[in-house]
């Protein structure tokens, strides 16, 4: 019997009858101990899922967000926080000003997350594979220096994408190419940068490219127009060659770079 709010005692009337299939479905989630993914209840959220979207474009600082998603700052915050403690999202002060903190997403987290997702739902999912573009994508990558981020990133690019992209490298203020960069790049891709040329950005700006990515914060602010309007996208990486005080120390600063670049590459290229 269901209790009778105007009498303060159970009445006789029945409770409504659940459809069959729901109690069907529950019993056979009890007996399985099935759940939802965490990393699928985390997304599911509307603010988060738009954040993930995103962030999904380039790396962003909160006032971004905050004008992409038009909610207020205290919220977004909030959220950014549960992504970041899901392993979905990292953050990183600016090295062009403390006071901004660049957020982005987790890519490598993600893919492990939402694959675990897939194969809870069934074991034979597997990601989507895209094909070959049939012309090669351009891609010019923009650090400050031209001398370290900008060449690796782009001579990885083209390790990875192989005839399937065009990548390019400049710089807001060109420097000679570090010995760490090539270093770390001949030893544990096989890939050779010493005859890299440091280039000022102007000297591409009028070079047609389907993407432009730049690498640190600084050189992001001092970017000029590109002709054709390329797809613009912000990865927030720091100078490997700041506070390095010894040859040492550059080289596992260089690896360290060498690694995220790798990371977000392989999910660059089916975005190309």
């Amino acid at each position: 019997m269901i209790p009778d709010p105007d009498r303060g005692y159970p009445s006789r009337r029945r409770a409504p009858d659940l459809h069959q299939a729901t109690l069907t479905y529950h019993a056979i989630v009890a007996a399985t101990g099935a759940s939802v993914p965490p990393a699928l209840r985390l997304i599911a959220d509307p603010v988060r899922w738009r954040l993930l979207h995103e962030l999904g474009h380039g790396d962003l600082r909160v006032r971004e967000l905050v004008a992409a998603l038009g909610e207020p700052q205290n919220l977004v915050s909030y959220h950014l926080r549960q992504l970041r403690s899901g392993g979905l999202v990292t953050a990183r002060r600016s090295n062009f000003d403390g006071r901004d903190t660049y957020y982005s997403l987790d890519l490598a987290g993600c893919a492990h997350a939402l694959d675990g997702a897939a194969h809870a739902l069934h074991p034979g999912l597997a990601a989507t594979r895209t094909s070959d573009a049939a012309a090669p994508r351009r891609v010019l990558f923009v650090c400050t220096g031209n001398s370290g981020r900008s060449p690796m990133a782009a001579a990885l690019l083209r390790h990875s994408g192989g005839h399937r992209v065009r990548a390019a490298s400049a710089g807001t203020r060109p420097r000679p190419l570090h010995p760490a960069a090539a270093a770390v790049l001949r030893d544990r891709y096989r890939v050779d940068i010493i005859g890299h040329r440091p280039t000022h950005v102007t000297e591409v700006a009028s070079t047609p490219f389907d993407c432009v990515i730049s690498l640190c914060d600084k050189a992001r602010e001092e970017c000029p127009e590109f002709a054709g309007s390329p797809r613009r996208v912000h990865w927030s990486l720091p100078d490997p060659a700041a506070g390095a005080a010894s040859p040492r120390a550059a080289y596992a600063s260089f690896e360290r770079l060498a690694t995220e670049l790798t990371t977000r590459i392989q999910y660059l290229l089916p975005a190309l």
